[in-house]
């Protein structure tokens, strides 16, 4: 696959460790994940989900595990809001390491695995068929070095995904694989009712003790001691909430006067800390990282090739990586930071720099190897009534219907309608849905 040129991934790739990449305390979660671990490397396979509120550190115990798994494979998947509508998105991500494998797999097995992805057609293939295919996969790319998978921010999968892997994960035995869902919300929730019946654990905030460490490597200068009370005691151990809150607050908040801060405010403060720090990048830099926001594959080779659709100097680039390091990493993928940092990048562009990005990503993705997320961008960029568009959203639709995808079939025809000019056509997309 192309990459950035070598001297920017080295630019952009070295940024200094962060004071919320350190983990205090988690010796529970850290204890749970080194079993699993342990039980992958001797044959025995399990699963785990996390659940806490965003910034909790559940991002931070992912990396934890995968920084333990050296001499393990590894997969590394997210759920992407903007991919929620598309059939087997997550899936894809989880599986695509190991689709060398697709020939071993029992002829029915394979069909349906092949037929989801969209790699050849045929009928609309059985999810049960779906699965078992996704659970022989993995276990004959785990029988070469253990497996490692982790999956973030679950609760925005794509249906279809979140099926088939919750029920992979229900049925893990002896496959010398460990599978790590991270999902925001607490255990009690049903944000991702697919993955019900697996082992959960609810993360937590930070004791005092770890919370105040963790404040003092973020603070610069002193700090008045009855200030840093205050704020460890209103960000509830939120280590996200402990790292970036202080960098928006005023001479005045840091002297007491801010307001109280409920945990359900701390993603809301904490994206307005987000946006406040983007906003001080240069244009180009946040240009580059709305376009990163809105291209949820992590592909580095569209995110260049979109900004050179955008007019974007060629060699501007190099600048633009190096300012936005400290939010986001150019490497074999393209990552941000934080999820959080990826919403508040998108919502922080006005609605016409959005549609800029999506239909700049629309010119630069493939008709005819990823034809519905090039429909799903076109659909974002539309301005208005579009029936262009909405046909080749209505082929979108028939696609992800074939494969098994009727949630995504359903989001497609529905965007269809909305863009339809025609009141008799509109009404026929919407009943479709």
């Amino acid at each position: 696959m192309m990459m950035f040129p070598q001297h920017v991934q080295n630019s952009v790739t070295t940024r200094r460790k962060r004071p919320n990449e350190v983990l205090l305390g988690r010796h529970a979660e850290r204890a749970a994940l080194d079993r699993l671990l342990a039980g992958a490397r001797t044959g025995v396979s399990g699963a785990l989900v996390l659940r806490g509120e965003a910034g909790i550190g559940k991002t931070a115990l992912l990396d934890y595990a995968l920084a333990q798994a050296g001499d393990c494979q590894i997969v590394r998947a997210a759920g992407v809001e903007a991919e929620q509508e598309l059939a087997f998105a997550g899936l894809h991500q989880v599986c695509a390491p190991a689709l060398d494998g697709l020939a071993r797999l029992p002829a029915q097995q394979g069909l349906a695995l092949s037929t989801a992805f969209g790699l050849r057609t045929g009928t609309t293939p059985d999810l049960f068929m779906v699965g078992l295919g996704v659970l022989g996969l993995l276990a004959d790319f785990a029988g070469e070095r253990p497996l490692v998978c982790v999956i973030d921010d679950a609760q925005w999968l794509d249906q279809a995904s979140a099926k088939i892997l919750g029920f992979v994960a229900r049925r893990l035995r002896t496959e010398s694989l460990m599978m790590v869902f991270a999902v925001r919300g607490d255990l009690d929730s049903q944000d991702v009712p697919e993955l019900s019946g697996l082992p959960g654990m609810t993360v937590t905030g930070l004791s005092d003790d770890h919370a105040r460490e963790l404040l003092a490597s973020t603070l610069l200068g002193r700090v008045d001691e009855r200030v840093l009370a205050r704020i460890v005691a209103e960000c509830h151990g939120n280590p996200l909430a402990l790292t970036e809150l202080p960098r928006g607050f005023t001479p005045a908040e840091l002297a007491g006067g801010f307001g109280f801060l409920s945990p359900g405010a701390l993603p809301r403060r904490i994206e307005e800390s987000f946006r406040r720090q983007i906003a001080a990048l240069p244009p180009v830099a946040r240009k580059m990282l709305l376009v990163a926001a809105a291209e949820p594959l992590g592909d580095p080779v569209l995110v260049w090739s979109a900004l050179n659709q955008m007019d974007v100097p060629g060699d501007s680039h190099l600048a633009a990586a190096q300012a936005a390091a400290d939010f986001i990493d150019f490497g074999f993928g393209v990552r941000f930071r934080h999820p959080l940092l990826r919403s508040a990048v998108y919502q922080a562009a006005s609605e016409v720099e959005r549609r800029q990005a999506h239909a700049a990503l629309a010119e630069v993705t493939v008709t005819s190897t990823d034809p519905d997320r090039r429909a799903w961008h076109r659909a974002q960029a539309a301005t208005g009534p579009d029936e262009d568009v909405a046909t080749e959203l209505q082929t979108s639709a028939a696609r992800a219907q074939a494969r098994g995808g009727f949630a995504a079939a359903g989001a497609f025809l529905e965007r269809a309608a909305e863009l339809t000019p025609d009141p008799a056509r509109r009404a026929s997309r919407l009943l479709a849905a």
